[in-house]
């Protein structure tokens, strides 16, 4: 009987705009994500149409009376999301595998007996059906160029325009890198900072609430990105015109989609608009910018040369540049805006 249950619930599961591939391995994964009666709960959870718990009583009158208590246990597991607006009743709504559930365990930065489970498991999910789920339709994620950067008179297109954008978010909050937690629990891991992944609005409210992540103003999120353009780490979000829900700050080393794209040859996040040149004249060589790129775009000889056919246009290799400003972002001569929400939606949906 449980097992019909979870095969039904994985099937469910991948029907949200960024599903989860049936596979043995993601069977696992759901038996430890929604143990007993929150997988039947799951089952009967809508992605998109969030309901109050009276609505979902009567969806599953069975239950009515614990069903709160069951929701809230979810909500907190990170594979339900809630809110509660002025004014009106508390909602429910399943949470899908990106944002959602495979970060959400993870986002608080505390090691449990769960997260030490999942943690090979997603590592080795990426790399099986799920690498293409993540490229599936439309890349999920786009780089953003770091704008101390770019060229002296170059553009600064307005889905680029991070800073901008950051000052009119009404709520912000920040939490653990997921990714480097899975590599560092199965054995490899890096030493990039782990309080690395912000969110914001209504999903940075429920990680809050949650306990998941913790709140913060415009200045430390500024800070947040400074700092991690000092580590190297490149800055990607939404992949969607005019929204950002989250910024994540990735190592090519541990980010899973950098890690399904290096291995699976998928376009898993698209390139910025922007790629990395070289002032032949002002090299000096150093390769630090060889050193520092998380794609391995710059080789060295006498002077840095970079590969535009594989340059992601992150600005990664600027900030330690040994000559200053030997090398830039500038703009590329195509540029390709990202989707709006209806078209991300259409290209994302199953067929």
């Amino acid at each position: 009987m449980a097992e019909d249950v979870y095969e039904r619930l994985a099937r469910h599961l991948d029907e949200a705009l960024v599903g989860a591939p049936m596979s043995p391995t993601l069977m696992e994964i759901v038996e430890i994500l929604y143990p007993g009666e929150e997988a039947e709960v799951a089952c009967s959870l809508s992605f998109f149409d969030a309901k109050a718990v009276a609505e979902c009583e009567e969806m599953m009158p069975e239950k009515a009376g614990r069903l709160a208590g069951i929701l809230d246990s979810m909500a907190h597991r990170g594979t339900v999301f809630t809110e509660q607006r002025p004014g009106r009743e508390r909602v429910y709504r399943l949470l899908p595998s990106v944002v959602g559930y495979v970060e959400a365990p993870y986002l608080a930065g505390v090691e449990t007996p769960d997260t030490r489970a999942l943690a090979p498991l997603w590592k080795k999910y990426v790399m099986e059906e799920y690498g293409g789920e993540m490229a599936r339709g439309v890349p999920l994620i786009r780089v953003i160029p770091i704008s101390e950067s770019l060229a002296d008179g170059s553009e600064v297109l307005p889905f680029d325009a991070i800073s901008e954008k950051l000052a009119g978010m009404s709520f912000m909050a920040v939490g653990h890198c997921p990714c480097r937690q899975i590599t560092k629990m199965t054995g490899e891991g890096c030493g990039h900072e782990l309080e690395r992944c912000m969110h914001f609005g209504s999903m940075g409210r429920y990680f809050v609430e949650m306990g998941m992540a913790r709140r913060i103003e415009l200045d430390e999120a500024l800070e947040i990105l400074r700092s991690a353009t000092e580590e190297g780490l490149v800055h990607v979000c939404d992949n969607i015109e005019g929204s950002i829900g989250t910024i994540c700050n990735c190592c090519s080393c541990c980010c899973g989609f950098f890690r399904a794209s290096r291995g699976l040859g998928l376009k898993t996040y698209s390139r910025s608009n922007y790629v990395a040149r070289v002032d032949p004249d002002g090299c000096i060589a150093c390769g630090l910018c060889e050193d520092r790129c998380p794609v391995g775009a710059v080789s060295v000889d006498d002077v840095a040369v970079v590969d535009p056919g594989v340059c992601i246009g992150c600005g990664v290799c600027t900030p330690t540049c040994g000559a200053e400003d030997a090398v830039r972002l500038v703009l590329r001569e195509e540029v390709e805006p990202p989707p709006d929400v209806q078209a991300f939606v259409t290209a994302r949906l199953k067929k």
